[in-house]
């Protein structure tokens, strides 16, 4: 495999002692440019990017995009879906964005986007949710929707700890099960034809999450942080993260929230009356709310009543399924943003969060608003507030003007259906428009 080139130009980012990023004038960003219709995403993208930073700085400051590659492309140039060096650049240099990728068909990697995510520790999926004027849903009012979704990356179901049926690491597995704990081996009702997962939930991996919720939403105003699992089922896995959760709370942020945890004592002790007094003055305090709800029932709720639901916290498979349905409701997941970051080492990875469609790739059709959107996070990520408010001025004032990809304007009365590229030419002619 041939070495990758360097950086030919700027600095990379760095952590200080306080535990907070460093971002040169001109930071070192690895991207990937994705598989299928990535190409014509990223080149749409970049632009974007780079006219809202200098827009925003005349000049003084600038990205120094480093390509890295994966997939298809790494395939092909170097005999493996992920090199090594790949996953280096995103540890050495902090920050970095990526296109949507292909996973490989047949053995090793699962997917290459759960892999960059457990190797860097990317514990938090970040994935905010809200709607564009303009853009065409299929709810009433999408514009109710106005969500904060932190879904933990590393550990549940997509941890990868599955068993094949009739392999021998099954039948290990299912002997000394029924050897050692024969009770619940008696639940699993076809255990020679069982395919078998397991499902870790950590208090550590659900303490950093809930942090990294409540203190975004402390940081960003926020009314409430709802804990979003299915822990009357899974009482140990979900229920725990929940248990967990509240636990971290009361003890890390004190005065600064209220939880229903501290409802629920109140009430045992005093009554239901004297709880939601002592509630209603904490909110009326200015506290942060932190609640819980069953996962069904938020999937029903966030169509029903999404004013309720501000930043969510929730595990790995619950945020997978809340995230695409959210999407559904203010325009799709192709102009969905997502972010994957480790807030104690400072490293991130913003993505796509769609996937390839091959069959529109290099025919400069698809919307690249994903990516254009990851790329807002990821300048807002780096403090660069001015340049991300940019992009989404430019969003808002071509979606506004009707100037968009085919997927919208087949949806909108009266839209301009305009290529990928033509997009890109839109977002950035409203951001430079006075």
């Amino acid at each position: 495999m041939s070495a990758f080139p360097k950086p030919i130009s700027g600095q990379p980012i760095s952590m200080s002692a306080e535990g907070n990023i460093q971002v040169p004038d001109e930071p070192i960003i690895p991207f990937i440019e994705g598989d299928g219709t990535g190409r014509d995403i990223w080149r749409a993208s970049v632009r974007v990017l780079d006219a809202a930073v200098e827009r925003a700085y005349g000049g003084k400051k600038k990205l120094a995009w480093y390509e890295v590659f994966a997939g298809e492309k790494a395939f092909k140039a170097f005999g493996t879906w992920l090199p090594d060096e790949t996953v280096e650049a995103f540890r050495q240099y902090l920050v970095g964005i990526k296109g949507p990728l292909t996973t490989p068909i047949g053995g090793g990697i699962r997917s290459l986007n759960v892999a960059l995510r457990q190797m860097l520790d990317l514990y938090v999926c970040l994935r905010p949710v809200s709607w564009f004027a303009g853009v065409p849903s299929p709810v009433k009012r999408p514009q109710d929707v106005d969500m904060v979704i932190f879904r933990e990356n590393t550990e549940d179901i997509y941890a990868g700890l599955e068993f094949e049926a009739g392999s021998e690491a099954q039948r290990g597995l299912l002997g000394w099960l029924e050897a050692n704990h024969p009770k619940e081996f008696k639940k699993i009702r076809f255990p020679g034809t069982s395919g078998i997962g397991l499902k870790p939930v950590s208090a550590e991996g659900s303490e950093r999450l809930v942090r990294a919720a409540i203190r975004y939403a402390l940081q960003e105003k926020r009314r409430n942080v709802t804990f979003v699992h299915k822990g009357n089922i899974m009482k140990y896995t979900e229920g725990a993260f929940m248990k967990w959760g509240y636990a971290l709370a009361e003890r890390e942020f004190g005065d600064a929230v209220y939880t229903w945890s501290q409802w629920e004592r109140t009430k045992a002790a005093q009554g239901e009356e004297a709880a939601n007094a002592e509630q209603t003055a904490a909110l009326a305090a200015g506290k942060l709310l932190i609640k819980d709800a069953i996962a069904d029932i938020t999937l029903q709720q966030i169509l029903t009543r999404p004013k309720e639901f501000d930043v969510i916290a929730t595990l790995n498979l619950n945020g997978d399924y809340l995230s695409d349905a959210l999407a559904a409701q203010v325009g799709g997941i192709g102009i969905a943003p997502g972010g994957n970051i480790n807030y104690v080492t400072g490293h991130a990875i913003f993505e796509a969060t769609h996937g390839t469609a091959p069959k529109y790739a290099d025919l400069d059709k698809v919307n690249p608003g994903s990516v254009i959107l990851s790329g807002e996070m990821m300048l807002r990520h780096l403090g660069w507030t001015e340049a991300a408010n940019l992009v989404l001025r430019g969003v808002n004032g071509a979606i506004d003007a009707k100037r968009v990809t085919y997927d919208f304007a087949r949806l909108m009365e009266g839209a301009t259906e305009i290529k990928c590229s033509e997009f890109a030419d839109a977002i950035i002619a409203q951001m430079n428009a006075s």
